[in-house]
């Protein structure tokens, strides 16, 4: 079955009555936080009553640094157990992230060493030999072909036709 399109007023119509409706849920919430505030500040908190001797006022006064300073050991209590708690979570994560297999691998910084550093670095005190790799290189003897011996080396040819000398040899060879 195609479904019909809804036409513009009425979509209008139907947005209008849900923003009404989530007005008057949003009013509700604010009043009963507003409630539940002033229900816990009854419970918790007894009327002020101001003393009106000077020992009443500093036996008060000392009756609230008692319960401040329980409030502050519970405070910091509390905070020393959500810092336990965000290291052990870190942690875990890094053991799922190992589990898996998936973890970012840093960007590793191009090291110029040479190989008897690296076995140094590797094997610490063990190691003594030096590692030359020009050393283990088979030697080989250029043998020289016929052709070269015959028309003899380029680089003589270019020497003797260098500079004026050799512009005015290639001219008077040329002519």
């Amino acid at each position: 079955m195609a479904e019909k399109k809804m036409s513009s007023s009425r979509r209008n119509q139907l947005k209008g009555l849900l923003l009404q409706i989530g007005e008057a849920m949003l009013e509700e919430e604010a009043q009963e936080a507003q409630r539940q505030k002033m229900k816990h500040m009854e419970e918790n908190c007894p009327a002020l009553s101001i003393p009106g001797s000077m020992q009443e006022l500093q036996e008060l006064c000392r009756k609230l640094h008692k319960q401040i300073d329980l409030v502050d050991d519970e405070r910091y209590d509390i905070e020393i157990k959500v810092k336990k708690s965000n290291k052990e979570i870190d942690d875990l994560k890094l053991m799922v992230q190992d589990l898996n297999g998936k973890f970012k691998k840093p960007a590793l910084k191009k090291v110029r060493m040479s190989a008897d550093a690296m076995l140094a670095a590797l094997l610490g005190s063990k190691h003594k030999v030096s590692m030359d790799l020009r050393a283990n290189l088979k030697q080989v003897k250029k043998e020289v072909k016929e052709e070269e011996k015959q028309t003899g080396d380029w680089r003589k040819n270019i020497e003797d036709k260098a500079g004026m000398g050799g512009r005015k040899k290639m001219f008077e060879t040329e002519a």
